[in-house]
């Protein structure tokens, strides 16, 4: 029913069954400059000590173990939907796409993102689970990061130009880590600085004049 597109099956999915015990945890949102680093980017003692090739070797096999993981997943819940597998800068990048059998249902993603938040993190524990490594591999479904990535991009550049023009900064509405992520570094590559201000779920970034 599922396909892994450019993926050979790489673990043994019993084996990734994800426990809470194994439950990586998220570090802390960078400020400022530093926050188009991304979330939890400090680099992790195996990437710390491996080559460029080595590292990208072992995001591709996160991406398999995390597709077979929902490939298995997708089966159990009779659910439509094919798997690609990429890697995109320091992250593995997965995402169920619609397949030729249907349509990869919505509720996967949820309101605002929350149910594919959840899957993100399931995934992650079950590819922890695996190669005993911290995975910050990216799940989307459907669609909807990329889109809502385009989208936060159209409201960065909005506000970059606003505060280019009026020389004051700009607060911008509540957003999840990983919308924050991408507004700051549509912000630094403008030229200007950002930083996250407020506590969850009020968390929002404020774009500062250069």
């Amino acid at each position: 029913m599922t396909e892994q597109s450019g993926t050979t099956p790489a673990a043994d999915v019993e084996a990734a069954a994800p426990t809470a015990a194994t439950a990586p945890t998220e570090a802390p949102e960078q400020e400022g400059l530093a926050a188009a680093g991304d979330v939890g980017s400090a680099e992790t003692p195996r990437a710390a000590g491996s080559s460029k090739g080595e590292r990208v070797a072992d995001l591709e096999r996160e991406g398999e173990v995390a597709a077979d993981f929902l490939e298995v997943l997708l089966d159990i819940a009779d659910l439509d939907g094919d798997i690609d597998v990429d890697v995109d800068g320091d992250r593995a990048a997965v995402a169920i796409v619609d397949s030729d059998e249907g349509r990869v249902p919505r509720r996967l993603v949820g309101q605002d993102g929350k149910v594919l938040d959840a899957l993100q993190e399931l995934t992650r524990l079950a590819v922890q689970s695996a190669t005993g490594e911290r995975s910050r591999l990216m799940l989307d479904v459907a669609g909807y990061r990329a889109e809502r990535r385009a989208a936060l991009v159209r409201v960065a550049e909005e506000a970059i130009a606003e505060v280019k023009s009026s020389g004051e900064k700009k607060s911008l509405e509540p957003m999840t880590a990983f919308e924050r992520k991408v507004v700051h570094d549509t912000v630094l590559q403008a030229g200007l600085v950002s930083e996250s201000d407020g506590v969850e779920p009020r968390r929002h970034v404020v774009v500062l004049p250069a």
